[in-house]
C-alpha cells in the first residue's frame, strides 16, 4: 500500500460534530449512546448451511458484517468496539474450519489496513497468542504497531479468548507478586482484578450484543460485563446490519443503568 493510503483522514470537519451529524441522521440519541459496544458475533455457520452453502462460507460473509459495523461504530463516535472472533472453545472445530479461519483472519488484518489508518482507529487482540500460526501473530503485532498513536475508536478482537482462561491468568499474575512480597494479599482490590485482565486500560462494555438469539454470554468478558445492558437479535452475525445495530443502541438508550443502586443514582466511580 501506499503512503498515503495509510494515513489518517484529513477531514477538516471536527469529528465530534461530524459524529453528532449523523447520529441525529440515525434518529439515535447522542447522550444516550454507549462508549463500548462488545458482540457474540454468532451464526456464521447456521446461516451458510440455511443457504445450502458450507460452514466456512458463514465466516467469510460475517467478515463484510465486520466491515460495516466497525465504520458505522467510527461514524457514531463510539470509544471501543470489542468483538468477540475466536474462543478458546472454538479449537474443537473440524481442523478445516480452524485452517479456514486463520487464512481469514490473516487476510482480513492486512486488507483492512487502509480503514483503520483512513478512521483513525487504533487496533488492539485480546486473549492467548499461543496456537495461532505465526503469519496470524506477525499481522496482529503489525496493525497493532501501525495504529498504536490513533486516537479514534478502539477496535478490540478477542481472539483464542476465555473468559476464565483471562481470570485464572490474572489471578497467577497476582498471586506471584503476592509470593515475591510485592503485594499485600489484602490490597488487592477489584482495581487490582481489572489490571491484571488482557483488557486492562480499557472501560467496560456498556452494551453486549448477540446473534443468532442465543441466551448465553459464552464466557466472554465474564468480569467485563457485570453491568452491561444485554441486547439479543436473532439475526445471524451476516445478517448483522447498519439499521440492526442502530435498533440496538436505541434500545440501549430507552435503559435505566442502576449498576446496583435506585433509580436516579448515578454509576459508581
Amino acid at each position: 500500500m501506499g503512503a498515503n493510503r495509510l494515513s489518517p483522514r484529513t477531514d477538516k470537519a471536527n469529528p465530534r460534530d461530524r459524529a453528532r451529524e449523523h447520529i441525529l441522521r440515525s434518529g439515535l440519541d447522542p447522550a444516550r449512546l454507549p462508549d463500548h459496544v462488545a458482540i457474540i458475533m454468532d451464526g456464521n455457520g447456521r446461516w451458510a448451511q440455511r443457504q445450502g452453502l458450507r460452514r466456512v462460507e458463514g465466516h467469510a460473509r460475517g467478515v463484510q458484517s465486520v466491515r460495516q459495523t466497525v465504520e458505522e461504530c467510527c461514524r457514531l463516535g463510539l470509544a471501543q468496539l470489542t468483538l468477540y472472533c475466536l474462543s478458546s472453545e472454538n479449537w474443537k472445530r473440524p481442523q478445516d474450519e480452524l485452517d479456514f479461519l486463520m487464512a481469514l483472519l490473516s487476510q482480513f488484518l492486512v486488507q483492512e489496513r487502509d480503514l483503520l489508518m483512513r478512521e483513525n482507529i487504533r487496533f488492539q487482540v485480546i486473549g492467548r497468542r499461543d496456537g495461532l500460526s505465526d503469519l496470524v501473530l506477525d499481522e496482529i503485532r503489525t496493525s497493532e504497531s501501525l495504529t498504536r498513536d490513533n486516537t479514534g475508536l478502539l477496535l478490540c478482537l478477542a481472539i483464542n479468548y476465555g473468559g476464565r482462561t483471562e481470570l485464572l491468568d490474572a489471578f497467577r499474575a497476582l498471586a506471584t507478586e503476592v509470593k515475591a512480597g510485592r503485594l499485600d494479599p489484602a490490597a488487592i482490590t477489584e482495581s487490582s482484578v481489572s489490571d491484571s485482565l488482557y483488557t486492562a486500560g480499557m472501560p467496560d462494555p456498556d452494551l453486549l450484543i448477540r446473534t443468532a438469539g442465543e441466551m448465553r454470554v459464552s464466557n466472554f468478558l465474564l468480569w467485563q460485563i457485570s453491568y452491561a445492558e444485554l441486547w439479543v437479535t436473532q439475526r445471524c452475525w451476516p445478517e448483522f446490519d447498519i439499521p440492526t445495530l442502530h435498533s440496538a443502541l436505541a434500545d440501549y438508550g430507552l435503559r435505566q443503568r442502576r449498576f446496583g443502586g435506585l433509580p436516579g443514582q448515578s454509576a459508581p466511580c
